[in-house]
């Protein structure tokens, strides 16, 4: 047995040659929540608290897969987005900080002006936090999701009924989808669109471990999916609809050209918090 502060102080020297120290507490006090239900007011409340045998065991197990490098948030199956949990594995994305600010732009966007038979569709959902936070935050919209994943979709599932809100999950491939069948308020998209060439910028904690298919495309034809759901939102959004995107940082010109060639208006190209070109969106005219 061994009390958790001093665990605690080994837990984090022997994380710093590749997280720095600030990260790997964060580590610790993320493992201790989800694993002990354990806060860092209570370790500072409760200076003796013991790690058991068999607990001491599993806090090895997984300082040692953090140092291979595994997300923490695959370690724990859980993750924080927009303020609602969501389970997720190596079959899905880890949802990411700029990604909620896409969704917050979208939820504000909304509050303006929305009809009673407002409809969205989230394109390539993953975990499904971008339509299960439109759900959730958006009341009485109809939401509808699309994945080439039947684990994704299988995931996604679980998460809204994690959150309580009703999403339509659909397994289908995008680029072999001709016609969407319905007329949408909103399409949004955070679709692959890390190109090959750019692997050499992914960290090893990316690369190694979260699924390939959603993160990369040719460089020859780096917005192909762009391209692609941009043309059916022109058949399938709602005149004066939005069609928003999470885009490729270095591509943020050709993106808004993309639009502009497809006749998109109002067409506003946004930088994430940490100034990177992150979020493009384009109304129907």
């Amino acid at each position: 047995m061994m009390r958790i502060k001093d665990y605690r102080s080994i837990f984090i020297e022997k994380l710093q040659p590749i997280y720095d120290a600030v990260e790997a507490e964060s580590f610790f006090y993320l493992i201790l929540e989800f694993k002990m239900k354990m806060k860092r007011i209570d370790l500072a409340l409760q200076p003796d608290s013991i790690l058991t045998q068999d607990q001491l065991a599993e806090w090895d197990f997984l300082l040692r897969q953090l140092l291979q490098e595994v997300p923490i948030q695959y370690l724990l199956g859980r993750t924080h987005f927009y303020g609602l949990e969501f389970e997720v594995d190596h079959n899905v994305l880890i949802p990411r900080p700029e990604t909620e600010e896409l969704v917050d732009w979208i939820v504000s966007d909304s509050k303006i002006q929305r009809s009673k038979d407002f409809k969205i569709i989230d394109i390539g959902t993953g975990s499904g936090c971008i339509a299960i936070s439109l759900s959730k935050n958006i009341s009485q919209a109809q939401v509808a999701a699309i994945d080439v994943s039947e684990k994704a979709i299988e995931l996604a599932k679980k998460n809204a009924l994690l959150n309580g809100v009703e999403v339509t999950f659909i397994l289908q491939n995008i680029l072999e989808t001709e016609d969407l069948n319905m007329q949408f308020d909103i399409m949004v998209s955070n679709p692959p669109y890390v190109r090959n060439l750019e692997k050499a910028e992914i960290k090893r904690n990316v690369l190694e471990h979260e699924p390939h298919l959603a993160l990369f495309v040719e460089d020859h034809d780096a917005l192909l999916f762009y391209r692609k759901i941009a043309a059916l939102a022109q058949k399938n959004l709602k005149d004066n609809g939005k069609l928003y995107f999470e885009i490729n940082q270095y591509l943020g010109k050709e993106t808004v050209a993309l639009l502009e060639d497809l006749g998109f208006e109002d067409i506003t190209l946004r930088k994430d918090i940490y100034g990177n070109d992150r979020m493009v969106c384009g109304r129907k005219c």
